[in-house]
């Protein structure tokens, strides 16, 4: 960036960087600051009458500073807190020589740059912990100013709280907002719970394509590339269902995979065109069975999570101890709705859409309309843990026909605050029936259905070979974190959502 474009304090942080140099000071220096504690650590350990933390080495962010003549405090900042740190010239600097104390850390250091101290614990006299600092080390200078983030009385009041510029800039909302550190430390507690839970049963973490040939596993518009050397289309895999169920075929008993998938339809607060999904697909068990395994892998989660089952979502608390209530989708739509639809065919179920307001098209099949009345009629009713069951045999080509009504399939979605959150199969392993389904979304694609499933002869081919009695089931990694960490949107559990480019975006705010 040219330096006539800079803001006042971006000129005087980069003037400070070219006065450290002159003063033989690298701002970036090349060799290793070894820490031996965090600030959590020293917080929960520090002992006053034992004097430990004597000879403590902690690197972190300045966050704040008050320099009182030849003596400071500043806040120094880590990745698992802030602490206290007390800074003296002559301590730091002994001698005749006060260059490091007067020049750099009174004129040439600020908020934001990141330091290595080492020092000893101590109480002061208004009870503060604090680091008493024997040496100062700069190890990065900061070019640009954060925003102040004002607290009182441990309540903030002035945040860096604007969605555009946090998502965007999520490197300073992690340094300004430690509850955003705290979920993205969550999100991975419960990956690590969920594994720990699949390997105690003995389940294989394996991975899968990401590049697929035929997007498969799903209902939905794929993103699309072409490899050069093959010269043929690829696509971003929007399921890895497919390739797990193969691995079932060639012997294992279990198998699970923690999927990045990629789905180019739209954006909300719920929904992110790269998302994270578990998949998981376990031989010689039935939807019943999953069901089960789900609900207490879940309760597992809050409790490593929370240490308690009943969580706060919003305005409600959704209690997830086992067991969850099962509810037929048809007679849901029969108690939310007050329509019986079983049996009905296309032409009845268009009037009862029109009876009910429930906006339809003509791509719909019978199985697509029944799912529109029930979105429309049941879902916001689903707040506590609900598992909606045996799903139309139109709109899950890939579960196998209900032992008892051959319209309908062994399906489930679990339901948590009017969302979905899993969804599971008694996995259709007939071959034959399996193709014919293939061959039904097709005529769904020619009616006009761009999400229907393409086929996959080789998935075919694979449950030729025999495929035992299976289970699968795929739950939503960012939404299991939003209803773990109470955040209603899904770009405050990704790191890095999607976004417009940012010079579309400001080109959108001056028109």
């Amino acid at each position: 960036m040219d330096y006539t474009e800079l803001n006042e304090q971006e000129r005087n942080r980069r003037d400070s960087l070219k006065a450290m140099r002159d003063l033989g000071i690298e701002p970036y220096p090349a060799e290793a600051f070894e820490i031996n504690a965090t600030t959590k650590e020293i917080k929960e350990r520090y002992k006053q009458e034992s004097g430990n933390f004597q000879d403590v080495r902690i690197a972190g962010r300045i966050m704040t500073r008050r320099i009182m003549g030849a003596a400071a405090f500043i806040e120094l900042q880590d990745e698992l807190g802030k602490i206290q740190v007390y800074i003296k010239r002559d301590e730091i600097c002994p001698g005749e020589d006060k260059t490091l104390y007067n020049t750099v850390f009174k004129k040439l250091l600020d908020i934001g740059d990141i330091i290595g101290i080492q020092g000893f614990a101590f109480i002061t006299q208004t009870g503060e912990l604090t680091i008493h600092a024997k040496m100062l080390k700069v190890l990065s200078k900061s070019l640009r100013v954060l925003p102040i983030v004002k607290e009182k009385e441990d309540q903030v009041y002035d945040a860096f709280s604007d969605p555009e510029l946090r998502y965007r800039m999520r490197y300073v909302d992690l340094i300004v907002n430690p509850s955003v550190r705290e979920t993205f430390m969550k999100r991975s507690k419960i990956m690590t719970t969920m594994r720990e839970f699949f390997n105690e049963h003995g389940y294989l973490e394996v991975e899968t394509p990401i590049l697929q040939p035929i997007p498969g596993g799903a209902n939905a518009r794929p993103f699309i590339t072409h490899h050069n050397a093959l010269d043929i289309p690829l696509y971003l895999r929007i399921a890895n269902e497919l390739y797990l169920k193969r691995l079932i075929v060639g012997g294992y008993t279990g198998v699970y995979e923690f999927a990045k998938d990629f789905r180019n339809e739209g954006m909300d607060r719920t929904h992110n065109p790269e998302f994270t999904v578990l998949e998981i697909y376990v031989a010689y068990k039935d939807y019943f069975w999953m069901m089960k395994f789900v609900e207490d892998m879940i309760e597992r989660v809050a409790t490593s999570l929370h240490g308690k089952t009943l969580l706060t979502l919003g305005d409600k608390e959704i209690e997830f101890k086992a067991p969850y209530r099962r509810l037929p989708m048809l007679e849901a739509i029969k108690e939310y709705a007050g329509v019986d639809v079983a049996g009905m065919n296309e032409e009845e179920l268009r009037a009862v859409c029109n009876k009910l307001h429930v906006q339809v098209n003509s791509t719909m099949g019978v199985g697509k309309l029944i799912e529109e009345i029930f979105g429309e009629y049941c879902e916001p009713h689903l707040i506590q843990p609900t598992f909606i069951t045996d799903y139309p045999v139109e709109t899950s080509p890939l579960t196998k026909r209900h032992r008892d009504n051959p319209d309908l399939t062994e399906r489930f979605e679990l339901f948590v605050n009017g969302k979905e959150l899993a969804n599971a199969y008694s996995e259709l392993n007939d071959p034959i029936d399996q193709l014919e389904r293939f061959q039904d979304q097709l005529k769904l694609k020619d009616k006009g259905d761009d999400e229907a499933m393409y086929i996959d002869m080789d998935f075919v081919r694979a449950l030729e070979f025999g495929m035992p009695p299976t289970s699968g089931m795929g739950i939503g990694i960012d939404r299991l974190t939003m209803f773990m960490t109470n955040n209603s949107s899904i770009q405050d559990v990704l790191f890095f959502p999607q976004m417009r480019p940012e010079k579309e975006q400001k080109a959108e705010k001056e028109q």
